[in-house]
């Protein structure tokens, strides 16, 4: 129990450093005075990275380093990252770049600018080194816990997703600097790091087994050395190990893959076997044509990344000068990220208990995802209309700092439709490979379809630059 209070830590503490990257959109825009397309640019690119570099952690993980190392890595990038933001708002360092100390452009030196974009990518390692690493850690220390023990960290983890958002939401309303919104993350992850670190000696750990990565890579290597070879007659003539418990079937597709298990009548087997990107097993070989299988209907993820990017750019940006009251009482901003949050974890869960109910579940999860964007896109569209509309009868449009009186909670549905899109698509999918990749490839094939979201992101940034130059031509006003 212990341990998994240590660990529960970073959990918390990455919690709280979602949220406030969640503001940076407001950070750029009303500290840094950038355009919004600028700033949504830097934005949806931080978050396309931290989406595709799990990828390759998640093979440093299994090859190099292990679970422990990548949780401690990843901490001191969090910290490091977290605490750059911190220190570079232009009041905190007026003195030793001597610049002046206030919001604006001027005050921002190049330098600043420098050290701002290595602690985003710091940040993004720290993400993504803990998406990889803490969860699976977990799982190693739970391995041997009692049902008792399980149910009781299943209602901690659940109190803490709820009220520890609840919690930073309303106080960040309180904290106006931003050294202070970017600090406190930075302390609380030092502290959680250190809490984590007392209980080095006691963490089970294990030694890295390989990645399944290695096995695509070194059947594409086996299958290009023998390109020129032929292929036997009898699928049975190329190479398997009969003795392994885990087998699959030869299949005819994808045949040039096949090359990789074929035994060259040239060399000794033994000599064969030693090297294994030389030689594959026919069982490689067919996991490896599963993923490939699978690749294509994964592209279309990359459109469900750029609807998901309008949710950490353009819906903060919007709700930013935005009427925050109700009634007598301010509202923060991240209460709709909570929303966001709360919707993505109920509807991922009752997606997930659909889809076990049908075959079918997983293909028409992914259908309804689909809708749900295409209803969040016409929902957000709408309401900007109509918030352009009382920017202009209020005589607003060159008063980008004032705020527009219309309530934030307009944004609320299309809120709660993105954290829907998003919960859906990802149970959906997760259930969909499940059913269509080996379980050996199933983690691997995770971090791909992630990484493809994290694309549709970055993409998202190279979309808007098209279309705003696009209906800018002939002097007509931009989109963007």
């Amino acid at each position: 129990m212990l341990a998994f209070v240590q660990i529960n830590a970073l959990m918390w503490t990455n919690l709280l450093a979602a949220y406030a990257m969640w503001m940076t959109m407001a950070y750029l825009t009303d500290a840094w005075k950038l355009n919004l397309n600028h700033a949504a640019a830097i934005v949806n690119l931080f978050w396309g990275m931290a989406a595709i570099m799990p990828v390759g952690l998640q093979f440093f993980v299994d090859t190099f380093m292990g679970y422990y190392w990548m949780v401690l890595l990843s901490s001191f990038s969090y910290i490091a990252g977290l605490g750059f933001l911190s220190m570079l708002t232009p009041p905190d360092l007026a003195a030793a770049t001597a610049t002046c100390s206030a919001y604006d452009p001027e005050c921002i030196s190049q330098g600043q600018k420098i050290l701002f974009f290595t602690a985003l990518a710091l940040i993004a390692v720290g993400f993504s080194g803990h998406l990889v690493s803490v969860p699976q850690f977990m799982a190693d220390q739970d391995s041997h816990s009692n049902r008792r023990d399980s149910s009781l960290r299943h209602l901690v983890i659940s109190f803490m997703v709820i009220h520890v958002p609840i919690a930073g939401a309303f106080a960040s309303y309180y904290i106006k600097p931003w050294s202070m919104r970017y600090g406190i993350p930075a302390i609380c992850t030092l502290v959680a790091t250190l809490i984590f670190l007392t209980g080095s000696c006691s963490y089970r750990t294990y030694r890295p087994y390989g990645s399944p990565l290695a096995i695509l890579f070194r059947v594409f290597v086996a299958s290009a050395s023998k390109i020129f070879q032929k292929h036997p007659r009898d699928p049975s003539h190329l190479y398997e190990r009969r003795d392994d418990y885990y087998l699959i079937p030869h299949t005819r597709h994808l045949r040039c893959l096949d090359k990789a298990a074929i035994i060259l009548a040239t060399q000794p087997l033994e000599q064969q076997e030693n090297n294994s990107w030389r030689l594959c097993r026919v069982t490689e070989v067919e996991e490896t044509k599963s993923v490939l299988c699978v690749i294509p209907i994964c592209m279309t993820l990359i459109l469900i990344g750029v609807v998901s990017s309008i949710g950490t750019s353009f819906c903060i940006e919007q709700a930013t000068h935005m009427n925050h009251k109700v009634g007598r009482i301010t509202v923060p901003l991240p209460i709709l990220v909570w929303f966001y949050t709360l919707a993505k974890q109920l509807f991922g869960k009752l997606d997930f208990q659909i889809a076990e109910l049908t075959r079918y579940g997983p293909r028409i999860g992914i259908a309804v995802s689909m809708i749900f964007g295409i209803l969040c896109s016409i929902t957000a569209a709408k309401v900007e209309t109509r918030r352009l509309g009382v920017v202009k009868s209020h005589g607003l449009i060159n008063k980008p700092e004032e705020t527009v009186p219309m309530s934030m909670f307009w944004l609320l549905p299309q809120f709660l439709l993105l954290g829907g899109f998003e919960g859906i698509a990802e149970s959906s999918i997760g259930s969909f490979l499940v059913k269509q990749v080996p379980p050996s490839m199933y983690r691997c094939m995770v971090r791909f379809c992630v990484a493809l979201l994290g694309v549709g992101s970055i993409g998202s940034v190279l979309y808007v630059y098209v279309v705003g130059e696009i209906s800018g031509q002939e002097g007509k006003p931009s989109w963007f």
